[in-house]
């Protein structure tokens, strides 16, 4: 193949790869008759000189088709709520944490109704599961739903992009049949190592091994994520790469010692040996997506290794890049995906034009240096933290995991059999993991992950120009330029309401409530969410949310109560950021930590801004002691009530406060033991605000509720069906709904 050839074939796969990857960038699926005359056209050009049109059309007809087959598969509609009898195999390993087994559950099948192909489950309190067993449930399903925020995590599109048509949780079920095949096996081998429990690293192997993350703990993710590392205990290239090079260096180094038989090639049996190394590695793995991906990958660099070496090392990523999406063109929904190519993009960049031969410390710190600063465009991307110790903790962390860990729990899960041995190895895989995990949780005390705030795209573009001026080889002229296009990083302007002004944003924590309050120069934060267990919503919701807002300090975190659906959140949102004061309704029923204040009647002005509080003196429950709070802005209010009852709004009316709001957050989300007629009477809303969870338990909004503030002509706005919302308070306007942006994936 000449150079005119190689740049033809180099062109199409750009022009196909561009076509699948748009499918992340366009907000609404376009009708299957106009994909399907898009292939047409598509087809018709390729014999032509527009043959690069053509394959764009076809990677783009192809990746839309792909992704509305997987939205066709959701649940249907009419099924949502319903609990239905239905039969299915467990595949994959279950996750069992806090007391409930979440699995995969394939083609699953009832009388009743048509279901998609697969399910998540959720199971409270269940027996032990494993995965192959067949089992008859009684599920009662849901649509794919989750929550929508500034900063969050976008359960929807990882659903997706899983396949997933639907989640539910069993109210009781029997095996109809036991384990057997892989799965059974790879079950098993996962159940040992938790009995074992290796210096209580059992998760973390199980992770390296069978690519099992979900014994790792809220705080080892914490530590990973502090420090740049999550990629070393997630099944990802890195790992398949590791096992292919042992099998293909073995090869090689007996070849160059001379102790190759000359009648047999090395460089095949290398090649093949190392891709069926991380063919079998992938398949202990589960072969996963991640896997599946990174095994395509070194396959073509191994085929491009041994063949085809000559055409250039840009080919073979080209070629991985297309495989990869066309078998799962929902890859592009994944940050893993953008993270795992644009980390081998670097190294080529970085490693391709390097002159002579480096020592193995400075490649491996250059390496790391390279992907510390070159993702970074990437990450703030797709919202996700930045770690500053990540080049120092890489450094020892790759080769430690890479050269100690891996190859001591991989021979020791298949040595397993053999007696004390297997065991033996694993023992040194779990004390070798412990100790690196000691180490990288000093780093992320020292320096723990920074979340930026939001940049406008002209600073993103600033900031990604940068950092390919910094990784330029030596020499380029201004590359020193990049460090000064780095600044919009800390030196963006935020933009801040206006004196008088109140920016309000009621946060999407599901059956919870959190809202966040933002003057010129304060801000504050009633409520922040529920915890459970390890599962907690201010770590994971409200204080990413809040550092994507560009809250850096609250001047004050107003838990209206003890709740969980209130309080839950406020401990990790105080461990995360300076908090000047805190003020509860049942301050002694809050952590000692928080340090809470008494809610008392109270008035104070932030920037032209009035608020006040207020509480119920006689409250003889939880509920009723809520801290309530009133914002006026420029003579618009809105009223935050927290789970205040009828007998304590009597009290709130009778204490002779002015209550009349356009806004009103409906006490106790809508409980028909709140919203009396005389609040309603007495606050005339325009507007009612309930934050709740989809199917939640309790039936909130109550449907008497909902009709009594249609009563009074109050418009609804439901967090399930907007997300987070933003209230200018001031401007008189309507809210922004996060919801209403649209993104194909997202429920309606």
């Amino acid at each position: 193949m000449d150079g005119t050839q190689t740049g033809d074939l180099r062109s199409a796969l750009l022009a196909l790869a561009a076509g699948l990857l748009l499918l992340r960038f366009i907000p609404q699926l376009p009708p299957v008759s106009l994909l399907l005359a898009c292939a047409l056209l598509g087809l018709i050009l390729l014999p032509f000189r527009g043959y690069r049109i053509g394959l764009l059309l076809l990677g783009f007809s192809w990746a839309c088709l792909s992704a509305q087959g997987a939205l066709d598969d959701r649940l249907d509609p009419e099924l949502d709520g319903r609990t239905l009898w239905l039969e299915g195999r467990v595949v994959d390993l279950p996750d069992v944490r806090d007391g409930v087994v979440r699995f995969h559950l394939a083609e699953p099948q009832s009388r009743r109704a048509e279901l998609p192909q697969l399910l998540r489950l959720s199971w409270y309190d269940g027996p032990a599961i494993r995965a192959g067993e067949v089992w008859r449930l009684a599920v009662n399903l849901k649509r794919p739903h989750g929550l929508v925020n500034p900063q969050s995590f976008d359960y929807e599109a990882w659903l997706l992009a899983q396949r997933i048509g639907g989640v539910g949780t069993i109210k009781s079920g029997q095996r109809l049949s036991e384990a057997g095949g892989g799965a059974a096996w790879r079950d098993g081998v996962r159940q040992h190592m938790l009995a074992k429990d290796p210096h209580g690293r059992a998760g973390g192997l199980a992770a390296l091994v069978l690519g099992d993350s979900s014994g790792l703990s809220v705080a080892d993710w914490r530590v990973l994520q502090d420090t740049g590392t999550v990629h070393l205990l997630v099944i990802s290239g890195q790992h398949v790469t590791l096992v292919a090079g042992i099998s293909y260096g073995l090869v090689f180094w007996l070849a160059r010692l001379g102790w190759w038989p000359r009648a047999l090639p090395w460089l095949p049996v290398a090649c093949l040996l190392g891709f069926a190394s991380a063919l079998g590695y992938s398949l202990l793995a589960g072969f996963e997506v991640p896997v599946q991906r990174a095994c395509a990958m070194i396959g073509l660099v191994l085929l491009w290794r041994w063949r085809f070496r000559h055409l250039g090392i840009t080919l073979p990523l080209l070629m991985a890049l297309v495989a990869v999406l066309l078998l799962e063109p929902l890859a592009v929904l994944q940050p893993g995906f953008w993270l795992s190519f644009g980390a081998v993009g670097l190294l080529i960049l970085i490693f391709a034009a390097r002159l002579g031969v480096w020592a193995w410390w400075r490649t491996l710190g250059r390496a790391q240096w390279a992907m510390t600063l070159g993702l970074l465009p990437m990450l703030l991307a797709l919202g996700l933290p930045i770690s500053a110790s990540s080049p120092l903790a890489n450094l020892i962390a790759v080769p430690w995991v890479g050269f100690a860990v891996v190859p001591l729990a991989l021979l020791g899960t298949l040595l397993l059999p053999v007696p004390w041995l297997g065991e033996g190895l694993l023992w040194l895989a779990g004390f070798s993991l412990e100790w690196l995990f000691r180490l990288l949780g000093l780093m992320a005390a020292w320096l723990p992950a920074w979340l930026p705030s939001k940049l406008p795209l002209w600073g993103w573009l600033l900031v990604a120009l940068g950092t390919l001026f910094i990784l330029l080889p030596g020499g380029v002229p201004l590359r020193s330029l990049g460090l000064i296009l780095l600044l919009p990083l800390l030196f963006t302007p935020v933009e801040r309401p206006a004196e008088q002004r109140a920016e309000v944003w009621m946060l999407d924590v599901g059956q919870g409530l959190s809202m966040l309050v933002l003057t010129r120069q304060h801000a504050l934060l009633y409520d922040a969410g529920p915890s459970f267990g390890d599962f907690d919503l201010g770590e994971r919701v409200v204080l990413p949310s809040l550092r994507a807002l560009d809250v850096r300090a609250l001047d004050m975190l107003l838990i209206s109560h003890s709740d969980n659906d209130h309080s839950g959140g406020a401990e990790a949102v105080a461990r995360g950021m300076p908090v000047k004061r805190v003020v509860s309704g049942e301050a002694p029923a809050l952590p000692v930590g928080l340090d809470a204040e008494a809610c008392a009647e109270e008035n104070w002005s932030w920037d032209g801004v009035k608020f006040g509080t207020w509480r119920w003196a006689e409250a003889t429950n939880s509920n009723s002691s809520s801290c309530v709070l009133m914002i006026e802005a420029a003579g618009e209010r809105i009223l935050l009530t927290g789970d205040i009852d009828a007998r304590a709004e009597r009290a709130l009316i009778d204490s002779g406060h002015d209550l009349q709001a356009r806004w009103l957050v409906a006490p106790h989300h809508g409980s028909r033991s709140s919203s009396s007629w005389a609040l309603l009477k007495a606050v005339q809303p325009q507007a009612v605000l309930y934050s709740r969870g989809k199917h939640n338990a309790y039936g909130h909004p109550h449907p008497s509720i909902v009709s009594r503030y249609a009563a009074f002509d109050a418009r609804a706005y439901d967090s399930v069906e907007t997300g987070a919302l933003r209230i200018d308070l001031g401007s008189f306007g309507e809210p922004q709904a996060l919801r209403e942006i649209p993104r194909f994936w997202r429920e309606k």
